[in-house]
């Protein structure tokens, strides 16, 4: 395992040289950094696995509904990896920017591909199911950003500030930077071109927040959906800090208040299914589904969030043993939340569980009026118990026990949870990076998820006083890569591969990078960086 710089190498590589500052040997069990355990960063892998497909393929992430009509649409697939990758970067694996931006720009470019997008211009006529005064259908439209639709430009709004925010790249504030081109084939008046900006994309949703009273902007036509704009509201705090405005307080102390007003929180705890802004009613929660959605992200921004959780998971979720929770169906949920409500019960009873189930299987809920496709209910409840409570791993259910979940949960849903923190958006809101903080940061380019290597540790570690980088290739072979440190303070380095120096480099201005050459194998190696005191 060979560790040199050749004198070929371009002058910014300056070249190591051999130093006694350092200790010839660096135990591991110094290292205190975390590390992400093997299905992190499976999931990690998925996601770049997924997202470098070529153009057009989709494999993998077939929904329910193949004109993207339901919840597991790719939007809703792809903006979920996004956050999680966003979250494991930010709060595990700080220095691997380079790595975590060319996932981002994968996950945006497939969200801007046109069979993301194009169930938009059939969507637009409205129907019965959304609006049941309507007399005829809308004349469509092409653009999916200009109205409605916030269940796909809320997400893309959020992806965008979060890369900006991330990597103080503001690459999506540029003219024609979003970019959505409608060129069918064999019908239609030829092709069209829209464009949008981090900007306009903003706006656009002020825009209509305002029309709508600040409740909220629709999703489908003439519904308002509490998760959805969560997503928006998120991405206007991270263009906030970047822009050093203030635009997000003023909207989130009307759409607070818009929100009561409307009664979108129930006396129970649940947030409505939907608010129709025709008729000015709100639907009760079918489920715990739009619920844990919302909260997951309302996190961020309402405090109040954690305190409502008690009243909002009773009957969905219940404690079966010490090691294990079940996430309960929606009609056996409702059973135990009444017998709670009616006798007092203890809803982790196991025996009051099992009379629930009797119960709900005799005298099920009845039909609603969406089409018969289940909601991912495990995957919102996995993502919504990582940042505010207890967390869940495991997905149709025999007896609670999930055993088949949709496209959502399986490639993003439970990935997001694995990789997310308690109150993991919530610290995201209340410390961003600023451009300060990302130019200011050390950090790792010329490594990524190409390359069958996996990354476990990727952060300053107090307890060496260093950089320090974990990895181990995901098919057991063996594998050559070439990290690059960059803006790094001058000063002397010490470079240990396995435990052992390798070799100590002089940074001595501005702009020196650190190359390094480590073969990685089946077994977890570290590379630390250590600065002379």
């Amino acid at each position: 395992m060979s560790q040199t710089v050749t004198d070929s190498l371009p002058a910014k590589f300056l070249k190591f040289t051999a130093h006694g500052t350092f200790p010839p040997t660096l135990a591991s069990s110094t290292i205190t950094l975390p590390e992400l355990d093997r299905q992190q960063a499976g999931h990690l892998r998925h996601f770049y696995n997924l997202a470098s497909q070529l153009d057009g393929e989709w494999a993998h992430m077939g929904a329910l509904v193949p004109a993207q009509g339901w919840l597991d649409s790719y939007r809703y697939q792809l903006a979920t990896m996004a956050y999680a990758a966003g979250a494991a970067h930010y709060h595990c694996l700080p220095v691997l920017r380079g790595l975590f931006q060319e996932l981002l720009l994968k996950l945006i470019h497939k969200m801007l591909r046109k069979e993301v997008w194009e169930y938009w211009y059939l969507t637009s006529q409205s129907g019965k199911l959304v609006d049941p005064d309507i007399t005829e259908l809308r004349r469509p439209w092409t653009d999916p950003i200009v109205r409605e639709n916030i269940m796909y430009s809320g997400h893309l709004l959020l992806m965008v500030t979060l890369y900006a925010m991330l990597f103080d790249d503001d690459k999506f504030g540029q003219d024609d930077a979003l970019t959505f081109h409608w060129d069918p084939v064999f019908w239609g008046m030829g092709p069209e071109k829209i464009s949008y900006t981090t900007s306009s994309l903003q706006q656009t949703f002020l825009n209509q927040m305002e029309q709508n009273g600040c409740a909220g902007v629709c999703c489908e036509p003439n519904w308002i959906f509490v998760p959805c704009n969560q997503f928006p509201i998120i991405g206007m705090r991270y263009n906030d800090v970047r822009k050093g405005t203030k635009v997000v307080d003023g909207v989130i102390a009307k759409y607070a208040e818009a929100l009561q007003d409307r009664g979108v929180i129930h006396g129970d705890g649940l947030f409505a299914q939907w608010y129709a802004v025709k008729q000015a009613f709100t639907v009760p929660a079918h489920s715990i589904s739009c619920t844990a959605w919302a909260a997951t992200f309302m996190n961020s921004w309402n405090h109040d969030v954690p305190k409502m959780y008690p009243a909002q998971s009773l009957g969905f979720i219940t404690r079966v043993d010490q090691d294990r929770i079940n996430v309960n169906t929606a009609d056996v949920a409702f059973t135990l939340r009444r017998l709670v409500r009616e006798e007092n019960c203890d809803v982790n009873d196991l025996a009051v569980l099992a009379r629930a189930r009797d119960i709900a299987s005799a005298s099920p809920l009845p039909a609603g009026p969406l089409p018969p496709f289940p909601p991912a209910i495990f995957g919102y409840v996995v993502r919504w118990v990582s940042e505010i409570a207890s967390f869940v791993r495991r997905g149709r259910t025999v007896d609670g026990n999930w055993t088949q979940v949709e496209p959502l949960t399986g490639n993003a849903a439970i990935g997001y949870a694995r990789l997310n923190v308690p109150n993991g958006q919530r610290r995201m809101w209340d410390a961003p990076w600023t451009k300060a903080d990302v130019q200011g940061r050390a950090w790792v380019d010329g490594v990524g998820l190409g390359t069958g290597v996996d990354f476990l540790r990727g952060g300053w570690d107090d307890g060496v006083g260093g950089m320090v980088l974990t990895m181990r290739t995901w098919h057991g072979g063996d594998v050559s890569v070439n990290p690059v440190v960059k803006g790094l303070e001058k000063g002397l380095y010490g470079i240990y591969i396995g435990g052992h120096l390798s070799e100590t480099k002089a940074v001595e201005k501005p702009g020196d990078e650190v190359l390094m050459e480590v073969v990685v194998g089946a077994k977890e190696v570290d590379v630390v960086l250590k600065r002379a005191n």
